[in-house]
């Protein structure tokens, strides 16, 4: 399969701005090929950007701007082939087991084992992603920044991280290692950055996407991390921006897979 990614942001920073982007396709081995360009600049030229390696084979590209200033990001990537799955380490299945700040899966442990207490492995996932998909409504622009999985769960609607956090939260007060895999989507509409959850079962990772908006196999990893907090498309560490402008697209260059949310698959 060969899946063509693309990004472009705009915004407006003040001065003494820093800023950690995450939009770039994650390392895989897997991959046949992975063809990319980044580029982003100022008024008064290109923008420094130092790479880091983040968890998962994601990474994050930071910047600093001493005086404030409009900024453009022009990301494009094709990918090749399937990404190889990944293994697990144990300090891995204990973090993405814990509560954390988007998903408070102790605070929701009570309706996890009320909604799902006979459930386990490969059914747990299916029911846990069926109760999502039915208890929300999905609005755009329904949720705030500052909303976990609490939240979304009183106000029975969201976007896709708060899908995802919902979802996460109630795999892990089951005792499933459960994180966030922010990606590109293809054949999702409206098209945005997507984010999806992964559970740890039957010794993989495995994805659900309880929006139900776009087909598994053919997403593609940005990044993953506990919850939107470690995988947000662009932050500040430092002064502040405001995003004037942002445009993403995902394709397939070929035929788009079909979905089928009872069948278990990983991101490739």
């Amino acid at each position: 399969m060969e899946r063509t990614v693309a990004a472009r942001l705009v915004f407006k920073t003040v001065a003494d701005t820093k800023v950690a982007l995450a939009i770039s396709v994650a390392r895989n081995r897997g991959y046949a090929s992975l063809d990319e360009t980044l580029s982003v600049t100022a008024a008064d030229g290109t923008v420094p950007l130092t790479e880091l390696s983040d968890h998962h084979g994601g990474r994050f590209h930071y910047m600093e701007f001493a005086d404030p200033t409009e900024v453009t990001v022009d990301y494009t990537a094709t990918v090749a082939g399937f990404a190889e799955p990944e293994e697990a380490s144990l300090m891995e299945l204990i973090r993405y087991v814990r509560p954390s700040r988007y998903a408070e899966s102790d605070r929701l442990l009570p309706t996890s084992y009320a909604e799902f207490g006979g459930f386990q492995g490969e059914e747990l996932l299916q029911a846990v992603r069926n109760w999502v998909f039915n208890e929300l409504r999905y609005v755009s622009g329904s949720s705030r920044g500052i909303d976990g999985a609490v939240e979304t769960l009183l106000n029975r609607r969201g976007v896709c991280r708060d899908y995802a956090h919902l979802a996460i939260s109630l795999l892990r007060a089951k005792n499933v290692p459960a994180r966030l895999a922010a990606v590109y989507a293809p054949g999702l509409s409206p098209m945005d950055f997507h984010a999806v959850a992964e559970a740890h079962i039957n010794g993989a990772w495995h994805v659900i996407d309880p929006t139900g908006l776009a087909p598994r196999e053919s997403m593609v990893r940005i990044t993953a991390g506990r919850d939107s907090s470690d995988t947000a498309f662009l932050s500040t560490v430092g002064g502040s921006l405001s995003l004037r402008e942002m445009r993403v697209t995902a394709v397939v260059n070929g035929e788009l897979p079909g979905e089928d949310p009872d069948k278990l698959t990983v991101i490739h």
